[in-house]
């Protein structure tokens, strides 16, 4: 999670920083002051450049008034004249020097966080701040190489984060990086985030891309089909039903066949319960499907331990209910990764 537009702030040189101004959370100018790193030893080296300096202009002076006396003094007033301007070079590279030592805001914003202290000696790999305007913000997601050729601007995703657990966070995608990391095999998205989102910069969390829905769909915890059916229970008995998979979703999917809205489904499938056995209902959900991806389809309360298998009803309304395909991915990770721990969230 990261504003559009932001820029760290690293010294130039290894030197220990004298001054760092108190300002996370403040608006800041380009270019204002935000820091100082010890300049004594470039301070005394100008002063050093500027005296011989001053010495060179005298010079360049008496040479200027007996150069056209002779070939001879001609030469040197040349060679005067040249070394006074190496002199002025010098000044100005070691005032550089000096003015690389202050650190500044890179553009106009707020110090989103500063690190160091003051005493402390730093150099060119270490931040010490981070600046930028609040927002608007963005996701920054990697995407298997594999799936990123489903993936175009103006897609519509879901977020799930750990802090906003029961919130529907939503985002769209704004753009794809054009060159991916061959190493990771993974493409680069951003997704933008609407202004009055709850998340806050620096958060991690798991993006959902919506890259095809169908509505008025039948959905099943994916652990509920067992091949090509699923088993449904009726009057206390387990039946298999055949059924055709439509669109998956890294939690749940889509089935047809002949299992309507309100059917109860077994799940997590159990393949050694035969046909007619008999089971007790427990924790059914009675939850309309909502309007939103299989992905973020709140999943059912399982049955005690104690009892011979967990039921769960499939989507209750077809008419509202709607089922997407996904594309998992997690900041800073693999999409592989995010799937590894989708676990957790069931």
């Amino acid at each position: 999670m990261e504003p559009e537009r932001w820029a760290k702030v690293v010294p130039l040189q290894r030197r220990r920083v004298v001054e760092l101004c108190r300002c996370e959370g403040q608006a800041v100018k380009a270019g204002q002051v935000l820091g100082r790193q010890d300049d004594a030893e470039e301070v005394s080296a100008l002063h050093e450049l500027e005296i011989n300096n001053e010495q060179l202009a005298r010079d360049l002076d008496r040479a200027s008034r007996d150069r056209d006396k002779s070939e001879a003094q001609k030469t040197e007033y040349e060679q005067r004249s040249t070394q006074f301007e190496q002199s002025k070079s010098r000044i100005n590279a070691q005032k550089a020097r000096i003015d690389s030592l202050v650190l500044r805001a890179p553009l106009d914003g707020m110090v989103l966080r500063r690190d160091g202290e003051i005493g402390e000696i730093v150099g060119p790999t270490d931040v010490l701040f981070w600046v930028g305007p609040p927002a608007p913000m963005q996701v920054v997601a990697e995407i298997n190489e594999e799936e990123i050729t489903r993936i175009v601007a103006g897609q519509k995703a879901f977020l799930r984060s750990e802090a906003f657990s029961a919130q529907a966070l939503r985002a769209t995608v704004s753009q794809i990086t054009p060159k991916g990391d061959p190493t990771r095999k993974t493409f680069r998205v951003y997704l933008r985030l609407p202004g009055d989102t709850p998340l806050r910069i620096g958060m991690t969390v798991e993006v959902n891309i919506i890259y095809r829905e169908k509505t008025a769909a039948i959905v099943v915890p994916a652990e509920a089909v067992a091949g090509d059916a699923v088993q449904v229970v009726g009057s206390g008995k387990i039946q298999r039903v055949p059924i055709t998979v439509g669109i998956r979703g890294s939690r749940n999917v889509e089935i047809s066949g002949d299992v309507s809205k309100g059917t109860t489904v077994l799940s997590p499938a159990r393949a050694e319960l035969a046909d007619g056995t008999r089971v007790r209902v427990q924790n059914v959900s009675g939850k309309p499907a909502q309007d939103a991806p299989a992905d973020v389809t709140p999943a059912p309360s399982p049955a005690p331990d104690r009892e011979p298998a967990a039921v769960v009803s499939s989507a209750d309304d077809a008419d509202n209910a709607v089922i997407s395909a996904a594309i998992s991915a997690h900041v800073d990770s693999v999409v592989n990764d995010a799937r590894r721990n989708v676990g957790k969230y069931r």
